[in-house]
């Protein structure tokens, strides 16, 4: 068990959170969510160690395991990948290692003399480590690998010859092999594929230790986690259940809030109206006296901005592109004489959001690469449509902004300003007021992806390319940028892990398989989470599957989420079209106002023909925006 009491912590006048108190203990899988810069990477090192608190203390026990997966790993090993895995199985990491350490001892023709003391030393050791299951560490450690994506090759190759995500990986596996009493995991889904994610998911939800992650993945969340806690108003509230039972228990909370404050500044007012009626009469003076007292003493119900929960952001308007917006041809690409994928047939019409899933390393980023001219097509073609105009947001785009400029001059580079209020636009990102001013080397990882796809998203193109766009960004930044992707007039291409985003933006799914590029219409929920995560490798999960009640619930009522998602993309281009509509109204309006128009009988008919159409399809389109509205509401 781990407790954290009373925890506090300000970097100079900044104060990220106070009184914050934690209980970690078996059973208890905790999620940590909060916006960017609230101080959750802080909190969870200051439960590891590795940061001091301003005032509170942490208590673990003397013999208690604590793992811990950060966002960046520090350091290097020279170790294999295999070898590297088994290391972070503890005792029998440490058996292993004397066993070899033995084993070469008894093949020293230099240590004759010794070799009854070897023999037994090696026999103890041997009973020890067999007695702890040691002789199928190995084993297992190649079953945890498997489920997180590894081939059965890669566990000769050197950890140092990986990519930084896969790295991520090994030190996952380590944790997962190693089985500690407490584990922390900050964002340990974003450097996962879809299937990767679904395996880690079964794991975790059958872990018998203490769990504490911070993840901004719905559904993650939903399914593993038996507690939230919520950093927000520089504190932090813990709520029972999974992300679900989060979000009503917390708009509960925010009502009472509200509706505290408001009976609080009834009673105030109250008090007020009698101490200006009676201020200046001698017979009601002390009561005076003792309600300016009361009202002094009184602290104040204070309410929590909602606009730090949800966010809004508008498109500009982008030009129109040609019906077919991308299209595949028996196209195959790939590096060398390695084709990642090849004979893709597919096409993409103007308007659609299409998500890219799959393994990582199957050709999702290889495809996007293809049809940008980013590579050549090993055989077929791979084209744009006609006005096709691109923005393109990669997975490490935010680590190349410019850290010495602050975000106004980054964000404004380039663009007009007559054309569009920077400082609003940055607003809706969480850049408001002062924030807009703070250098970007100052920004945590959250908060560059965020301005890096503010800097993406405003570009009026009418293909979108985004590739791990939700890679650190908080829970109320997804919410900004699944807006912002149902509001869009254009065409997207997306590959995300995130299961919960794909759902609700989406309107087709290209699997990326073995080589292969299959097309899915909707977005079916067998594609998006397989009911047995490992059927893609030869080797079964480590550990026991436990049934998860969520996640069934999650896929029977897949369907209706999909009819929302359709109705919103609805209602979002009725408005659209709503706007344009009262805007030709009020056009004519004003030309009819025109005195000059009536000296004109001819044109004074023809905008008024005009004028009464124009009202007409404004009157239905009105209509029609209100019944989807409706539809939306019930459905949602």
């Amino acid at each position: 068990m781990l407790t954290a009491s009373g925890l506090a912590k300000s970097f100079g006048p900044r104060e990220l959170f106070r009184d914050v108190t934690l209980l970690l203990s078996a059973g208890r899988r905790t999620a940590l969510v909060g916006g960017n810069g609230t101080g959750k990477t802080t909190l969870i090192e200051i439960l590891t160690g590795s940061e001091k608190p301003d005032r509170g203390s942490v208590t673990k026990p003397r013999q208690m395991t604590l793992g811990y997966l950060p966002q960046d790993l520090v350091g290097d090993t020279k170790r294999t990948v295999i070898s590297e895995v088994v290391s972070g199985a503890g005792e029998l990491a440490t058996l292993a290692d004397r066993l070899t350490e033995l084993e070469a001892a008894l093949s020293d023709p230099h240590q004759n003399q010794d070799q009854h003391k070897i023999l037994e030393a090696y026999g103890e050791t041997q009973s020890r480590f067999a007695a702890l299951g040691g002789y199928a560490l190995e084993a297992e450690a190649k079953k945890v690998l498997a489920g997180l994506g590894f081939a059965e090759s890669d566990s000769g190759r050197g950890v140092n010859e990986l990519s930084g995500g896969w790295r991520m990986r090994v030190a996952l596996a380590r944790l997962l092999l190693a089985k500690p009493d407490v584990l922390i995991l900050d964002e340990p889904t974003n450097h996962l594929d879809v299937d990767s994610v679904a395996w880690l998911e079964q794991q975790l939800t059958a872990w018998s230790g203490a769990l504490l992650f911070v993840s901004h993945d719905r559904d993650f969340i939903d399914a593993v986690a038996n507690r939230v806690v919520e950093l927000a108003e520089r504190t932090a509230f813990e709520y029972v259940g999974g992300f679900a039972e989060f979000v009503v228990a917390r708009e509960e909370r925010l009502t009472r809030i509200e509706a505290a404050a408001a009976g609080q500044a009834r009673e105030i007012a109250k008090v007020e109206r009698f101490v200006n009626r009676f201020r200046y009469k001698a017979t009601k003076a002390r009561q005076v006296q003792s309600r300016l007292k009361t009202l002094k003493k009184l602290e104040m119900i204070k309410v929590p901005d909602r606009k730090e929960i949800v966010a809004r952001f508008a498109f500009p308007e982008p030009p129109r592109s040609s019906r077919v917006v991308a299209e595949f041809h028996k196209a195959a690409a790939g590096y060398g004489q390695n084709m990642v994928v090849s004979n893709v047939s597919l096409t993409v019409e103007r308007g659609q959001t299409v998500a890219l899933i799959g393994p990582n390393g199957g050709g999702k980023t290889t495809l996007l690469k293809l049809i940008l001219g980013e590579i050549a097509a090993g055989a077929g073609t791979a084209q744009l449509g006609k006005n096709v105009s691109v923005a393109a947001f990669s997975q490490h785009q935010a680590d190349e902004l410019d850290g010495t400029r602050t975000v106004i001059e980054l964000f404004a580079a380039g663009i007009d300003p007559q054309k569009r209020n920077l400082r609003t636009v940055l607003g809706s990102f969480g850049f408001g007021g002062d924030a807009a001013e703070r250098l970007v080397g100052d920004l945590s990882g959250g908060e560059r992806t965020r301005l890096a796809l503010a800097r993406t998203m405003i570009e009026p193109a009418n293909l979108l390319v985004l590739d791990e766009p939700t890679n650190h960004l908080d829970l109320p930044s997804c919410d900004v940028l699944e807006d912002a992707l149902v509001a869009y007039p254009g065409t997207v291409l997306l590959v995300t892990h995130d299961r919960h985003l794909i759902r609700n933006v989406a309107d087709a799914v290209i699997e990326v398989r073995g080589g292969k590029a299959t097309w899915h219409s909707g977005v079916p929920e067998e594609v998006l989470t397989p009911p047995d995560p490992t059927r893609f490798s030869s080797v079964a999960a480590p550990y026991d599957k436990a049934p998860n009640v969520r996640t069934e619930k999650r896929r029977a009522t897949a369907h209706a989420r999909q009819v929302s998602s359709d109705l919103r993309k609805r209602v979002a281009r009725l408005e659209r079209n709503l706007v344009k509509a009262d805007q030709v109204v009020a056009n004519l309006e004003k030309q009819l106002s025109d005195p000059t128009v009536c000296n004109d009988p001819a044109e004074l008919q023809r905008l008024a023909n005009r004028y009464e159409t124009a009202k007409a399809q404004a009157a239905a389109l009105l209509h029609d925006w209100s019944e989807a509205a409706e539809q939306l509401e019930a459905a949602t």
